[in-house]
């Protein structure tokens, strides 16, 4: 292999990934922007249509460490192309159920597809290129994650409240249909392990970095869920209530401006990537708890934070692909366990915090969590987040 083609990335398959988490999380988000037309079209309040998010997170919860412990041996390309079609037929079914019941099921049925194909992403990028472009091809992998929830969300609800949400699940179905052939011509088949190489679940979470890194994603993502879940109550309390889709467009565009500069750096930067990304995080908890209730305050600690939220996922699961080598795609099913309990957490953590004490309680919890991230992140030098690689 020369200099050149060592160091060029397989853009076209890496695209190909990219539209797989840009469809998971679309998937995922979509009921979120059109539950007063989805509880209309299934005949059921909007509290209950908003629980075909919940059901999705818990299919995703449940199946992805058993799913990938499983299916280890299985050759990876097949196993992609499963979690897409499980997409394919979820959001047909729901495209055109007027059953509520199945609607859930076909809900579950995508959660647990997601929880498939997140635990392979990172580590099937990782596959692709050699060591020193690990980083990159991961962060190029990532980019529809941010892309689905900045511009894929809201173009989704606008489509949604003009041509009936129905309409949303059949244009996704037939993006994963397209996928699936994209998949199949661009991105290359990867054997599974043999039974020798298979590393047990206990086994993977003892290797030295795993735990660290696992800590610092439930810590990192529940501080960040506290907050996002909760940001109308905490724009409300501001006086800003009628700015939230302002305060939600800067953290979207500063994410994906996080995600870029995450992306140019992170192979070489990712211990200090992720140090100042918890940092500038930190920061934006403490302004917004001091100067909550001064509009250009809140609008640039938003900035910092989706600027440190945007390559979070890009840098904890490149974390967690160098430091499990070829049990990547095992340590990346727990990655997909903790984040989802961390959303969840978010949520019920948040409620109690706001119920008790009103959202000025959300900049101390922030904090607390977020310390605790830097500290073990800090002390991972070793294992988890080593020092730069020049």
């Amino acid at each position: 292999m020369n200099s050149a083609t060592a160091d060029r990335l397989p853009l076209a398959a890496l695209l190909a990934l990219a539209l797989a988490g840009f469809v998971t999380i679309l998937t995922e988000a979509l009921p979120a922007g059109l539950l007063p037309q989805m509880s209309a079209g299934l005949g059921v309040s909007e509290a209950l249509a908003g629980q075909l998010v919940t059901i999705y997170a818990l299919g995703s919860l449940l199946a992805a460490i058993p799913l990938i412990a499983m299916t280890q041996g299985i050759r990876r390309r097949p196993l992609l192309l499963a979690a897409i079609a499980g997409f394919a037929i979820a959001n047909t079914v729901t495209t055109f159920s007027t059953s509520y019941s199945l609607t859930m099921v076909a809900r579950f049925l995508a959660g647990v597809a997601a929880g498939l194909l997140w635990a392979l992403l990172a580590g099937y990028a990782a596959r692709m290129v050699p060591e020193h472009l690990k980083g990159r091809a991961i962060a190029i992998a990532m980019v529809g994650t941010p892309l689905a929830l900045s511009l894929g969300v809201p173009a989704g609800t606008f489509l949604g409240t003009l041509a009936g949400w129905r309409v949303c699940f059949g244009i996704m179905s037939l993006l994963a249909l397209l996928l699936i052939v994209w998949v199949r011509v661009k991105v290359p088949d990867f054997a599974g392990q043999t039974m020798g190489k298979r590393l047990s679940l206990g086994l993977v979470f003892t290797l030295p970095g795993i735990r660290p890194v696992l800590f610092v994603v439930l810590a990192f993502v529940l501080a960040h869920n506290i907050l996002y879940t909760y940001i109308t109550a905490f724009l409300a309390d501001a006086g800003m209530s009628e700015r939230t889709d302002l305060v939600l467009l800067v953290f979207g565009i500063t994410a994906l401006s996080g995600i870029w500069v995450i992306g140019v750096l992170i192979d070489r930067h990712l211990r200090t990537l992720t140090l100042v990304s918890t940092v500038l995080f930190a920061l934006a908890a403490l302004v917004l708890g001091i100067a909550g209730d001064i509009p250009v305050a809140v609008y640039s600690a938003v900035g910092a934070w989706g600027l440190a939220f945007g390559g979070a996922a890009t840098l904890f699961q490149t974390a967690l692909a160098k430091t499990a080598g070829d049990a990547s795609d095992v340590a990346q099913s727990m990655l997909v366990t903790a984040w989802n309990l961390a959303i969840a957490g978010g949520g019920l953590v948040g409620a109690v915090l706001l119920d008790r004490y009103g959202s000025v309680s959300f900049s101390p919890a922030l904090l607390i969590l977020l310390i605790a991230t830097l500290l073990v992140a800090g002390a991972a030098r070793s294992h988890g987040f080593p020092a730069s690689q020049h």
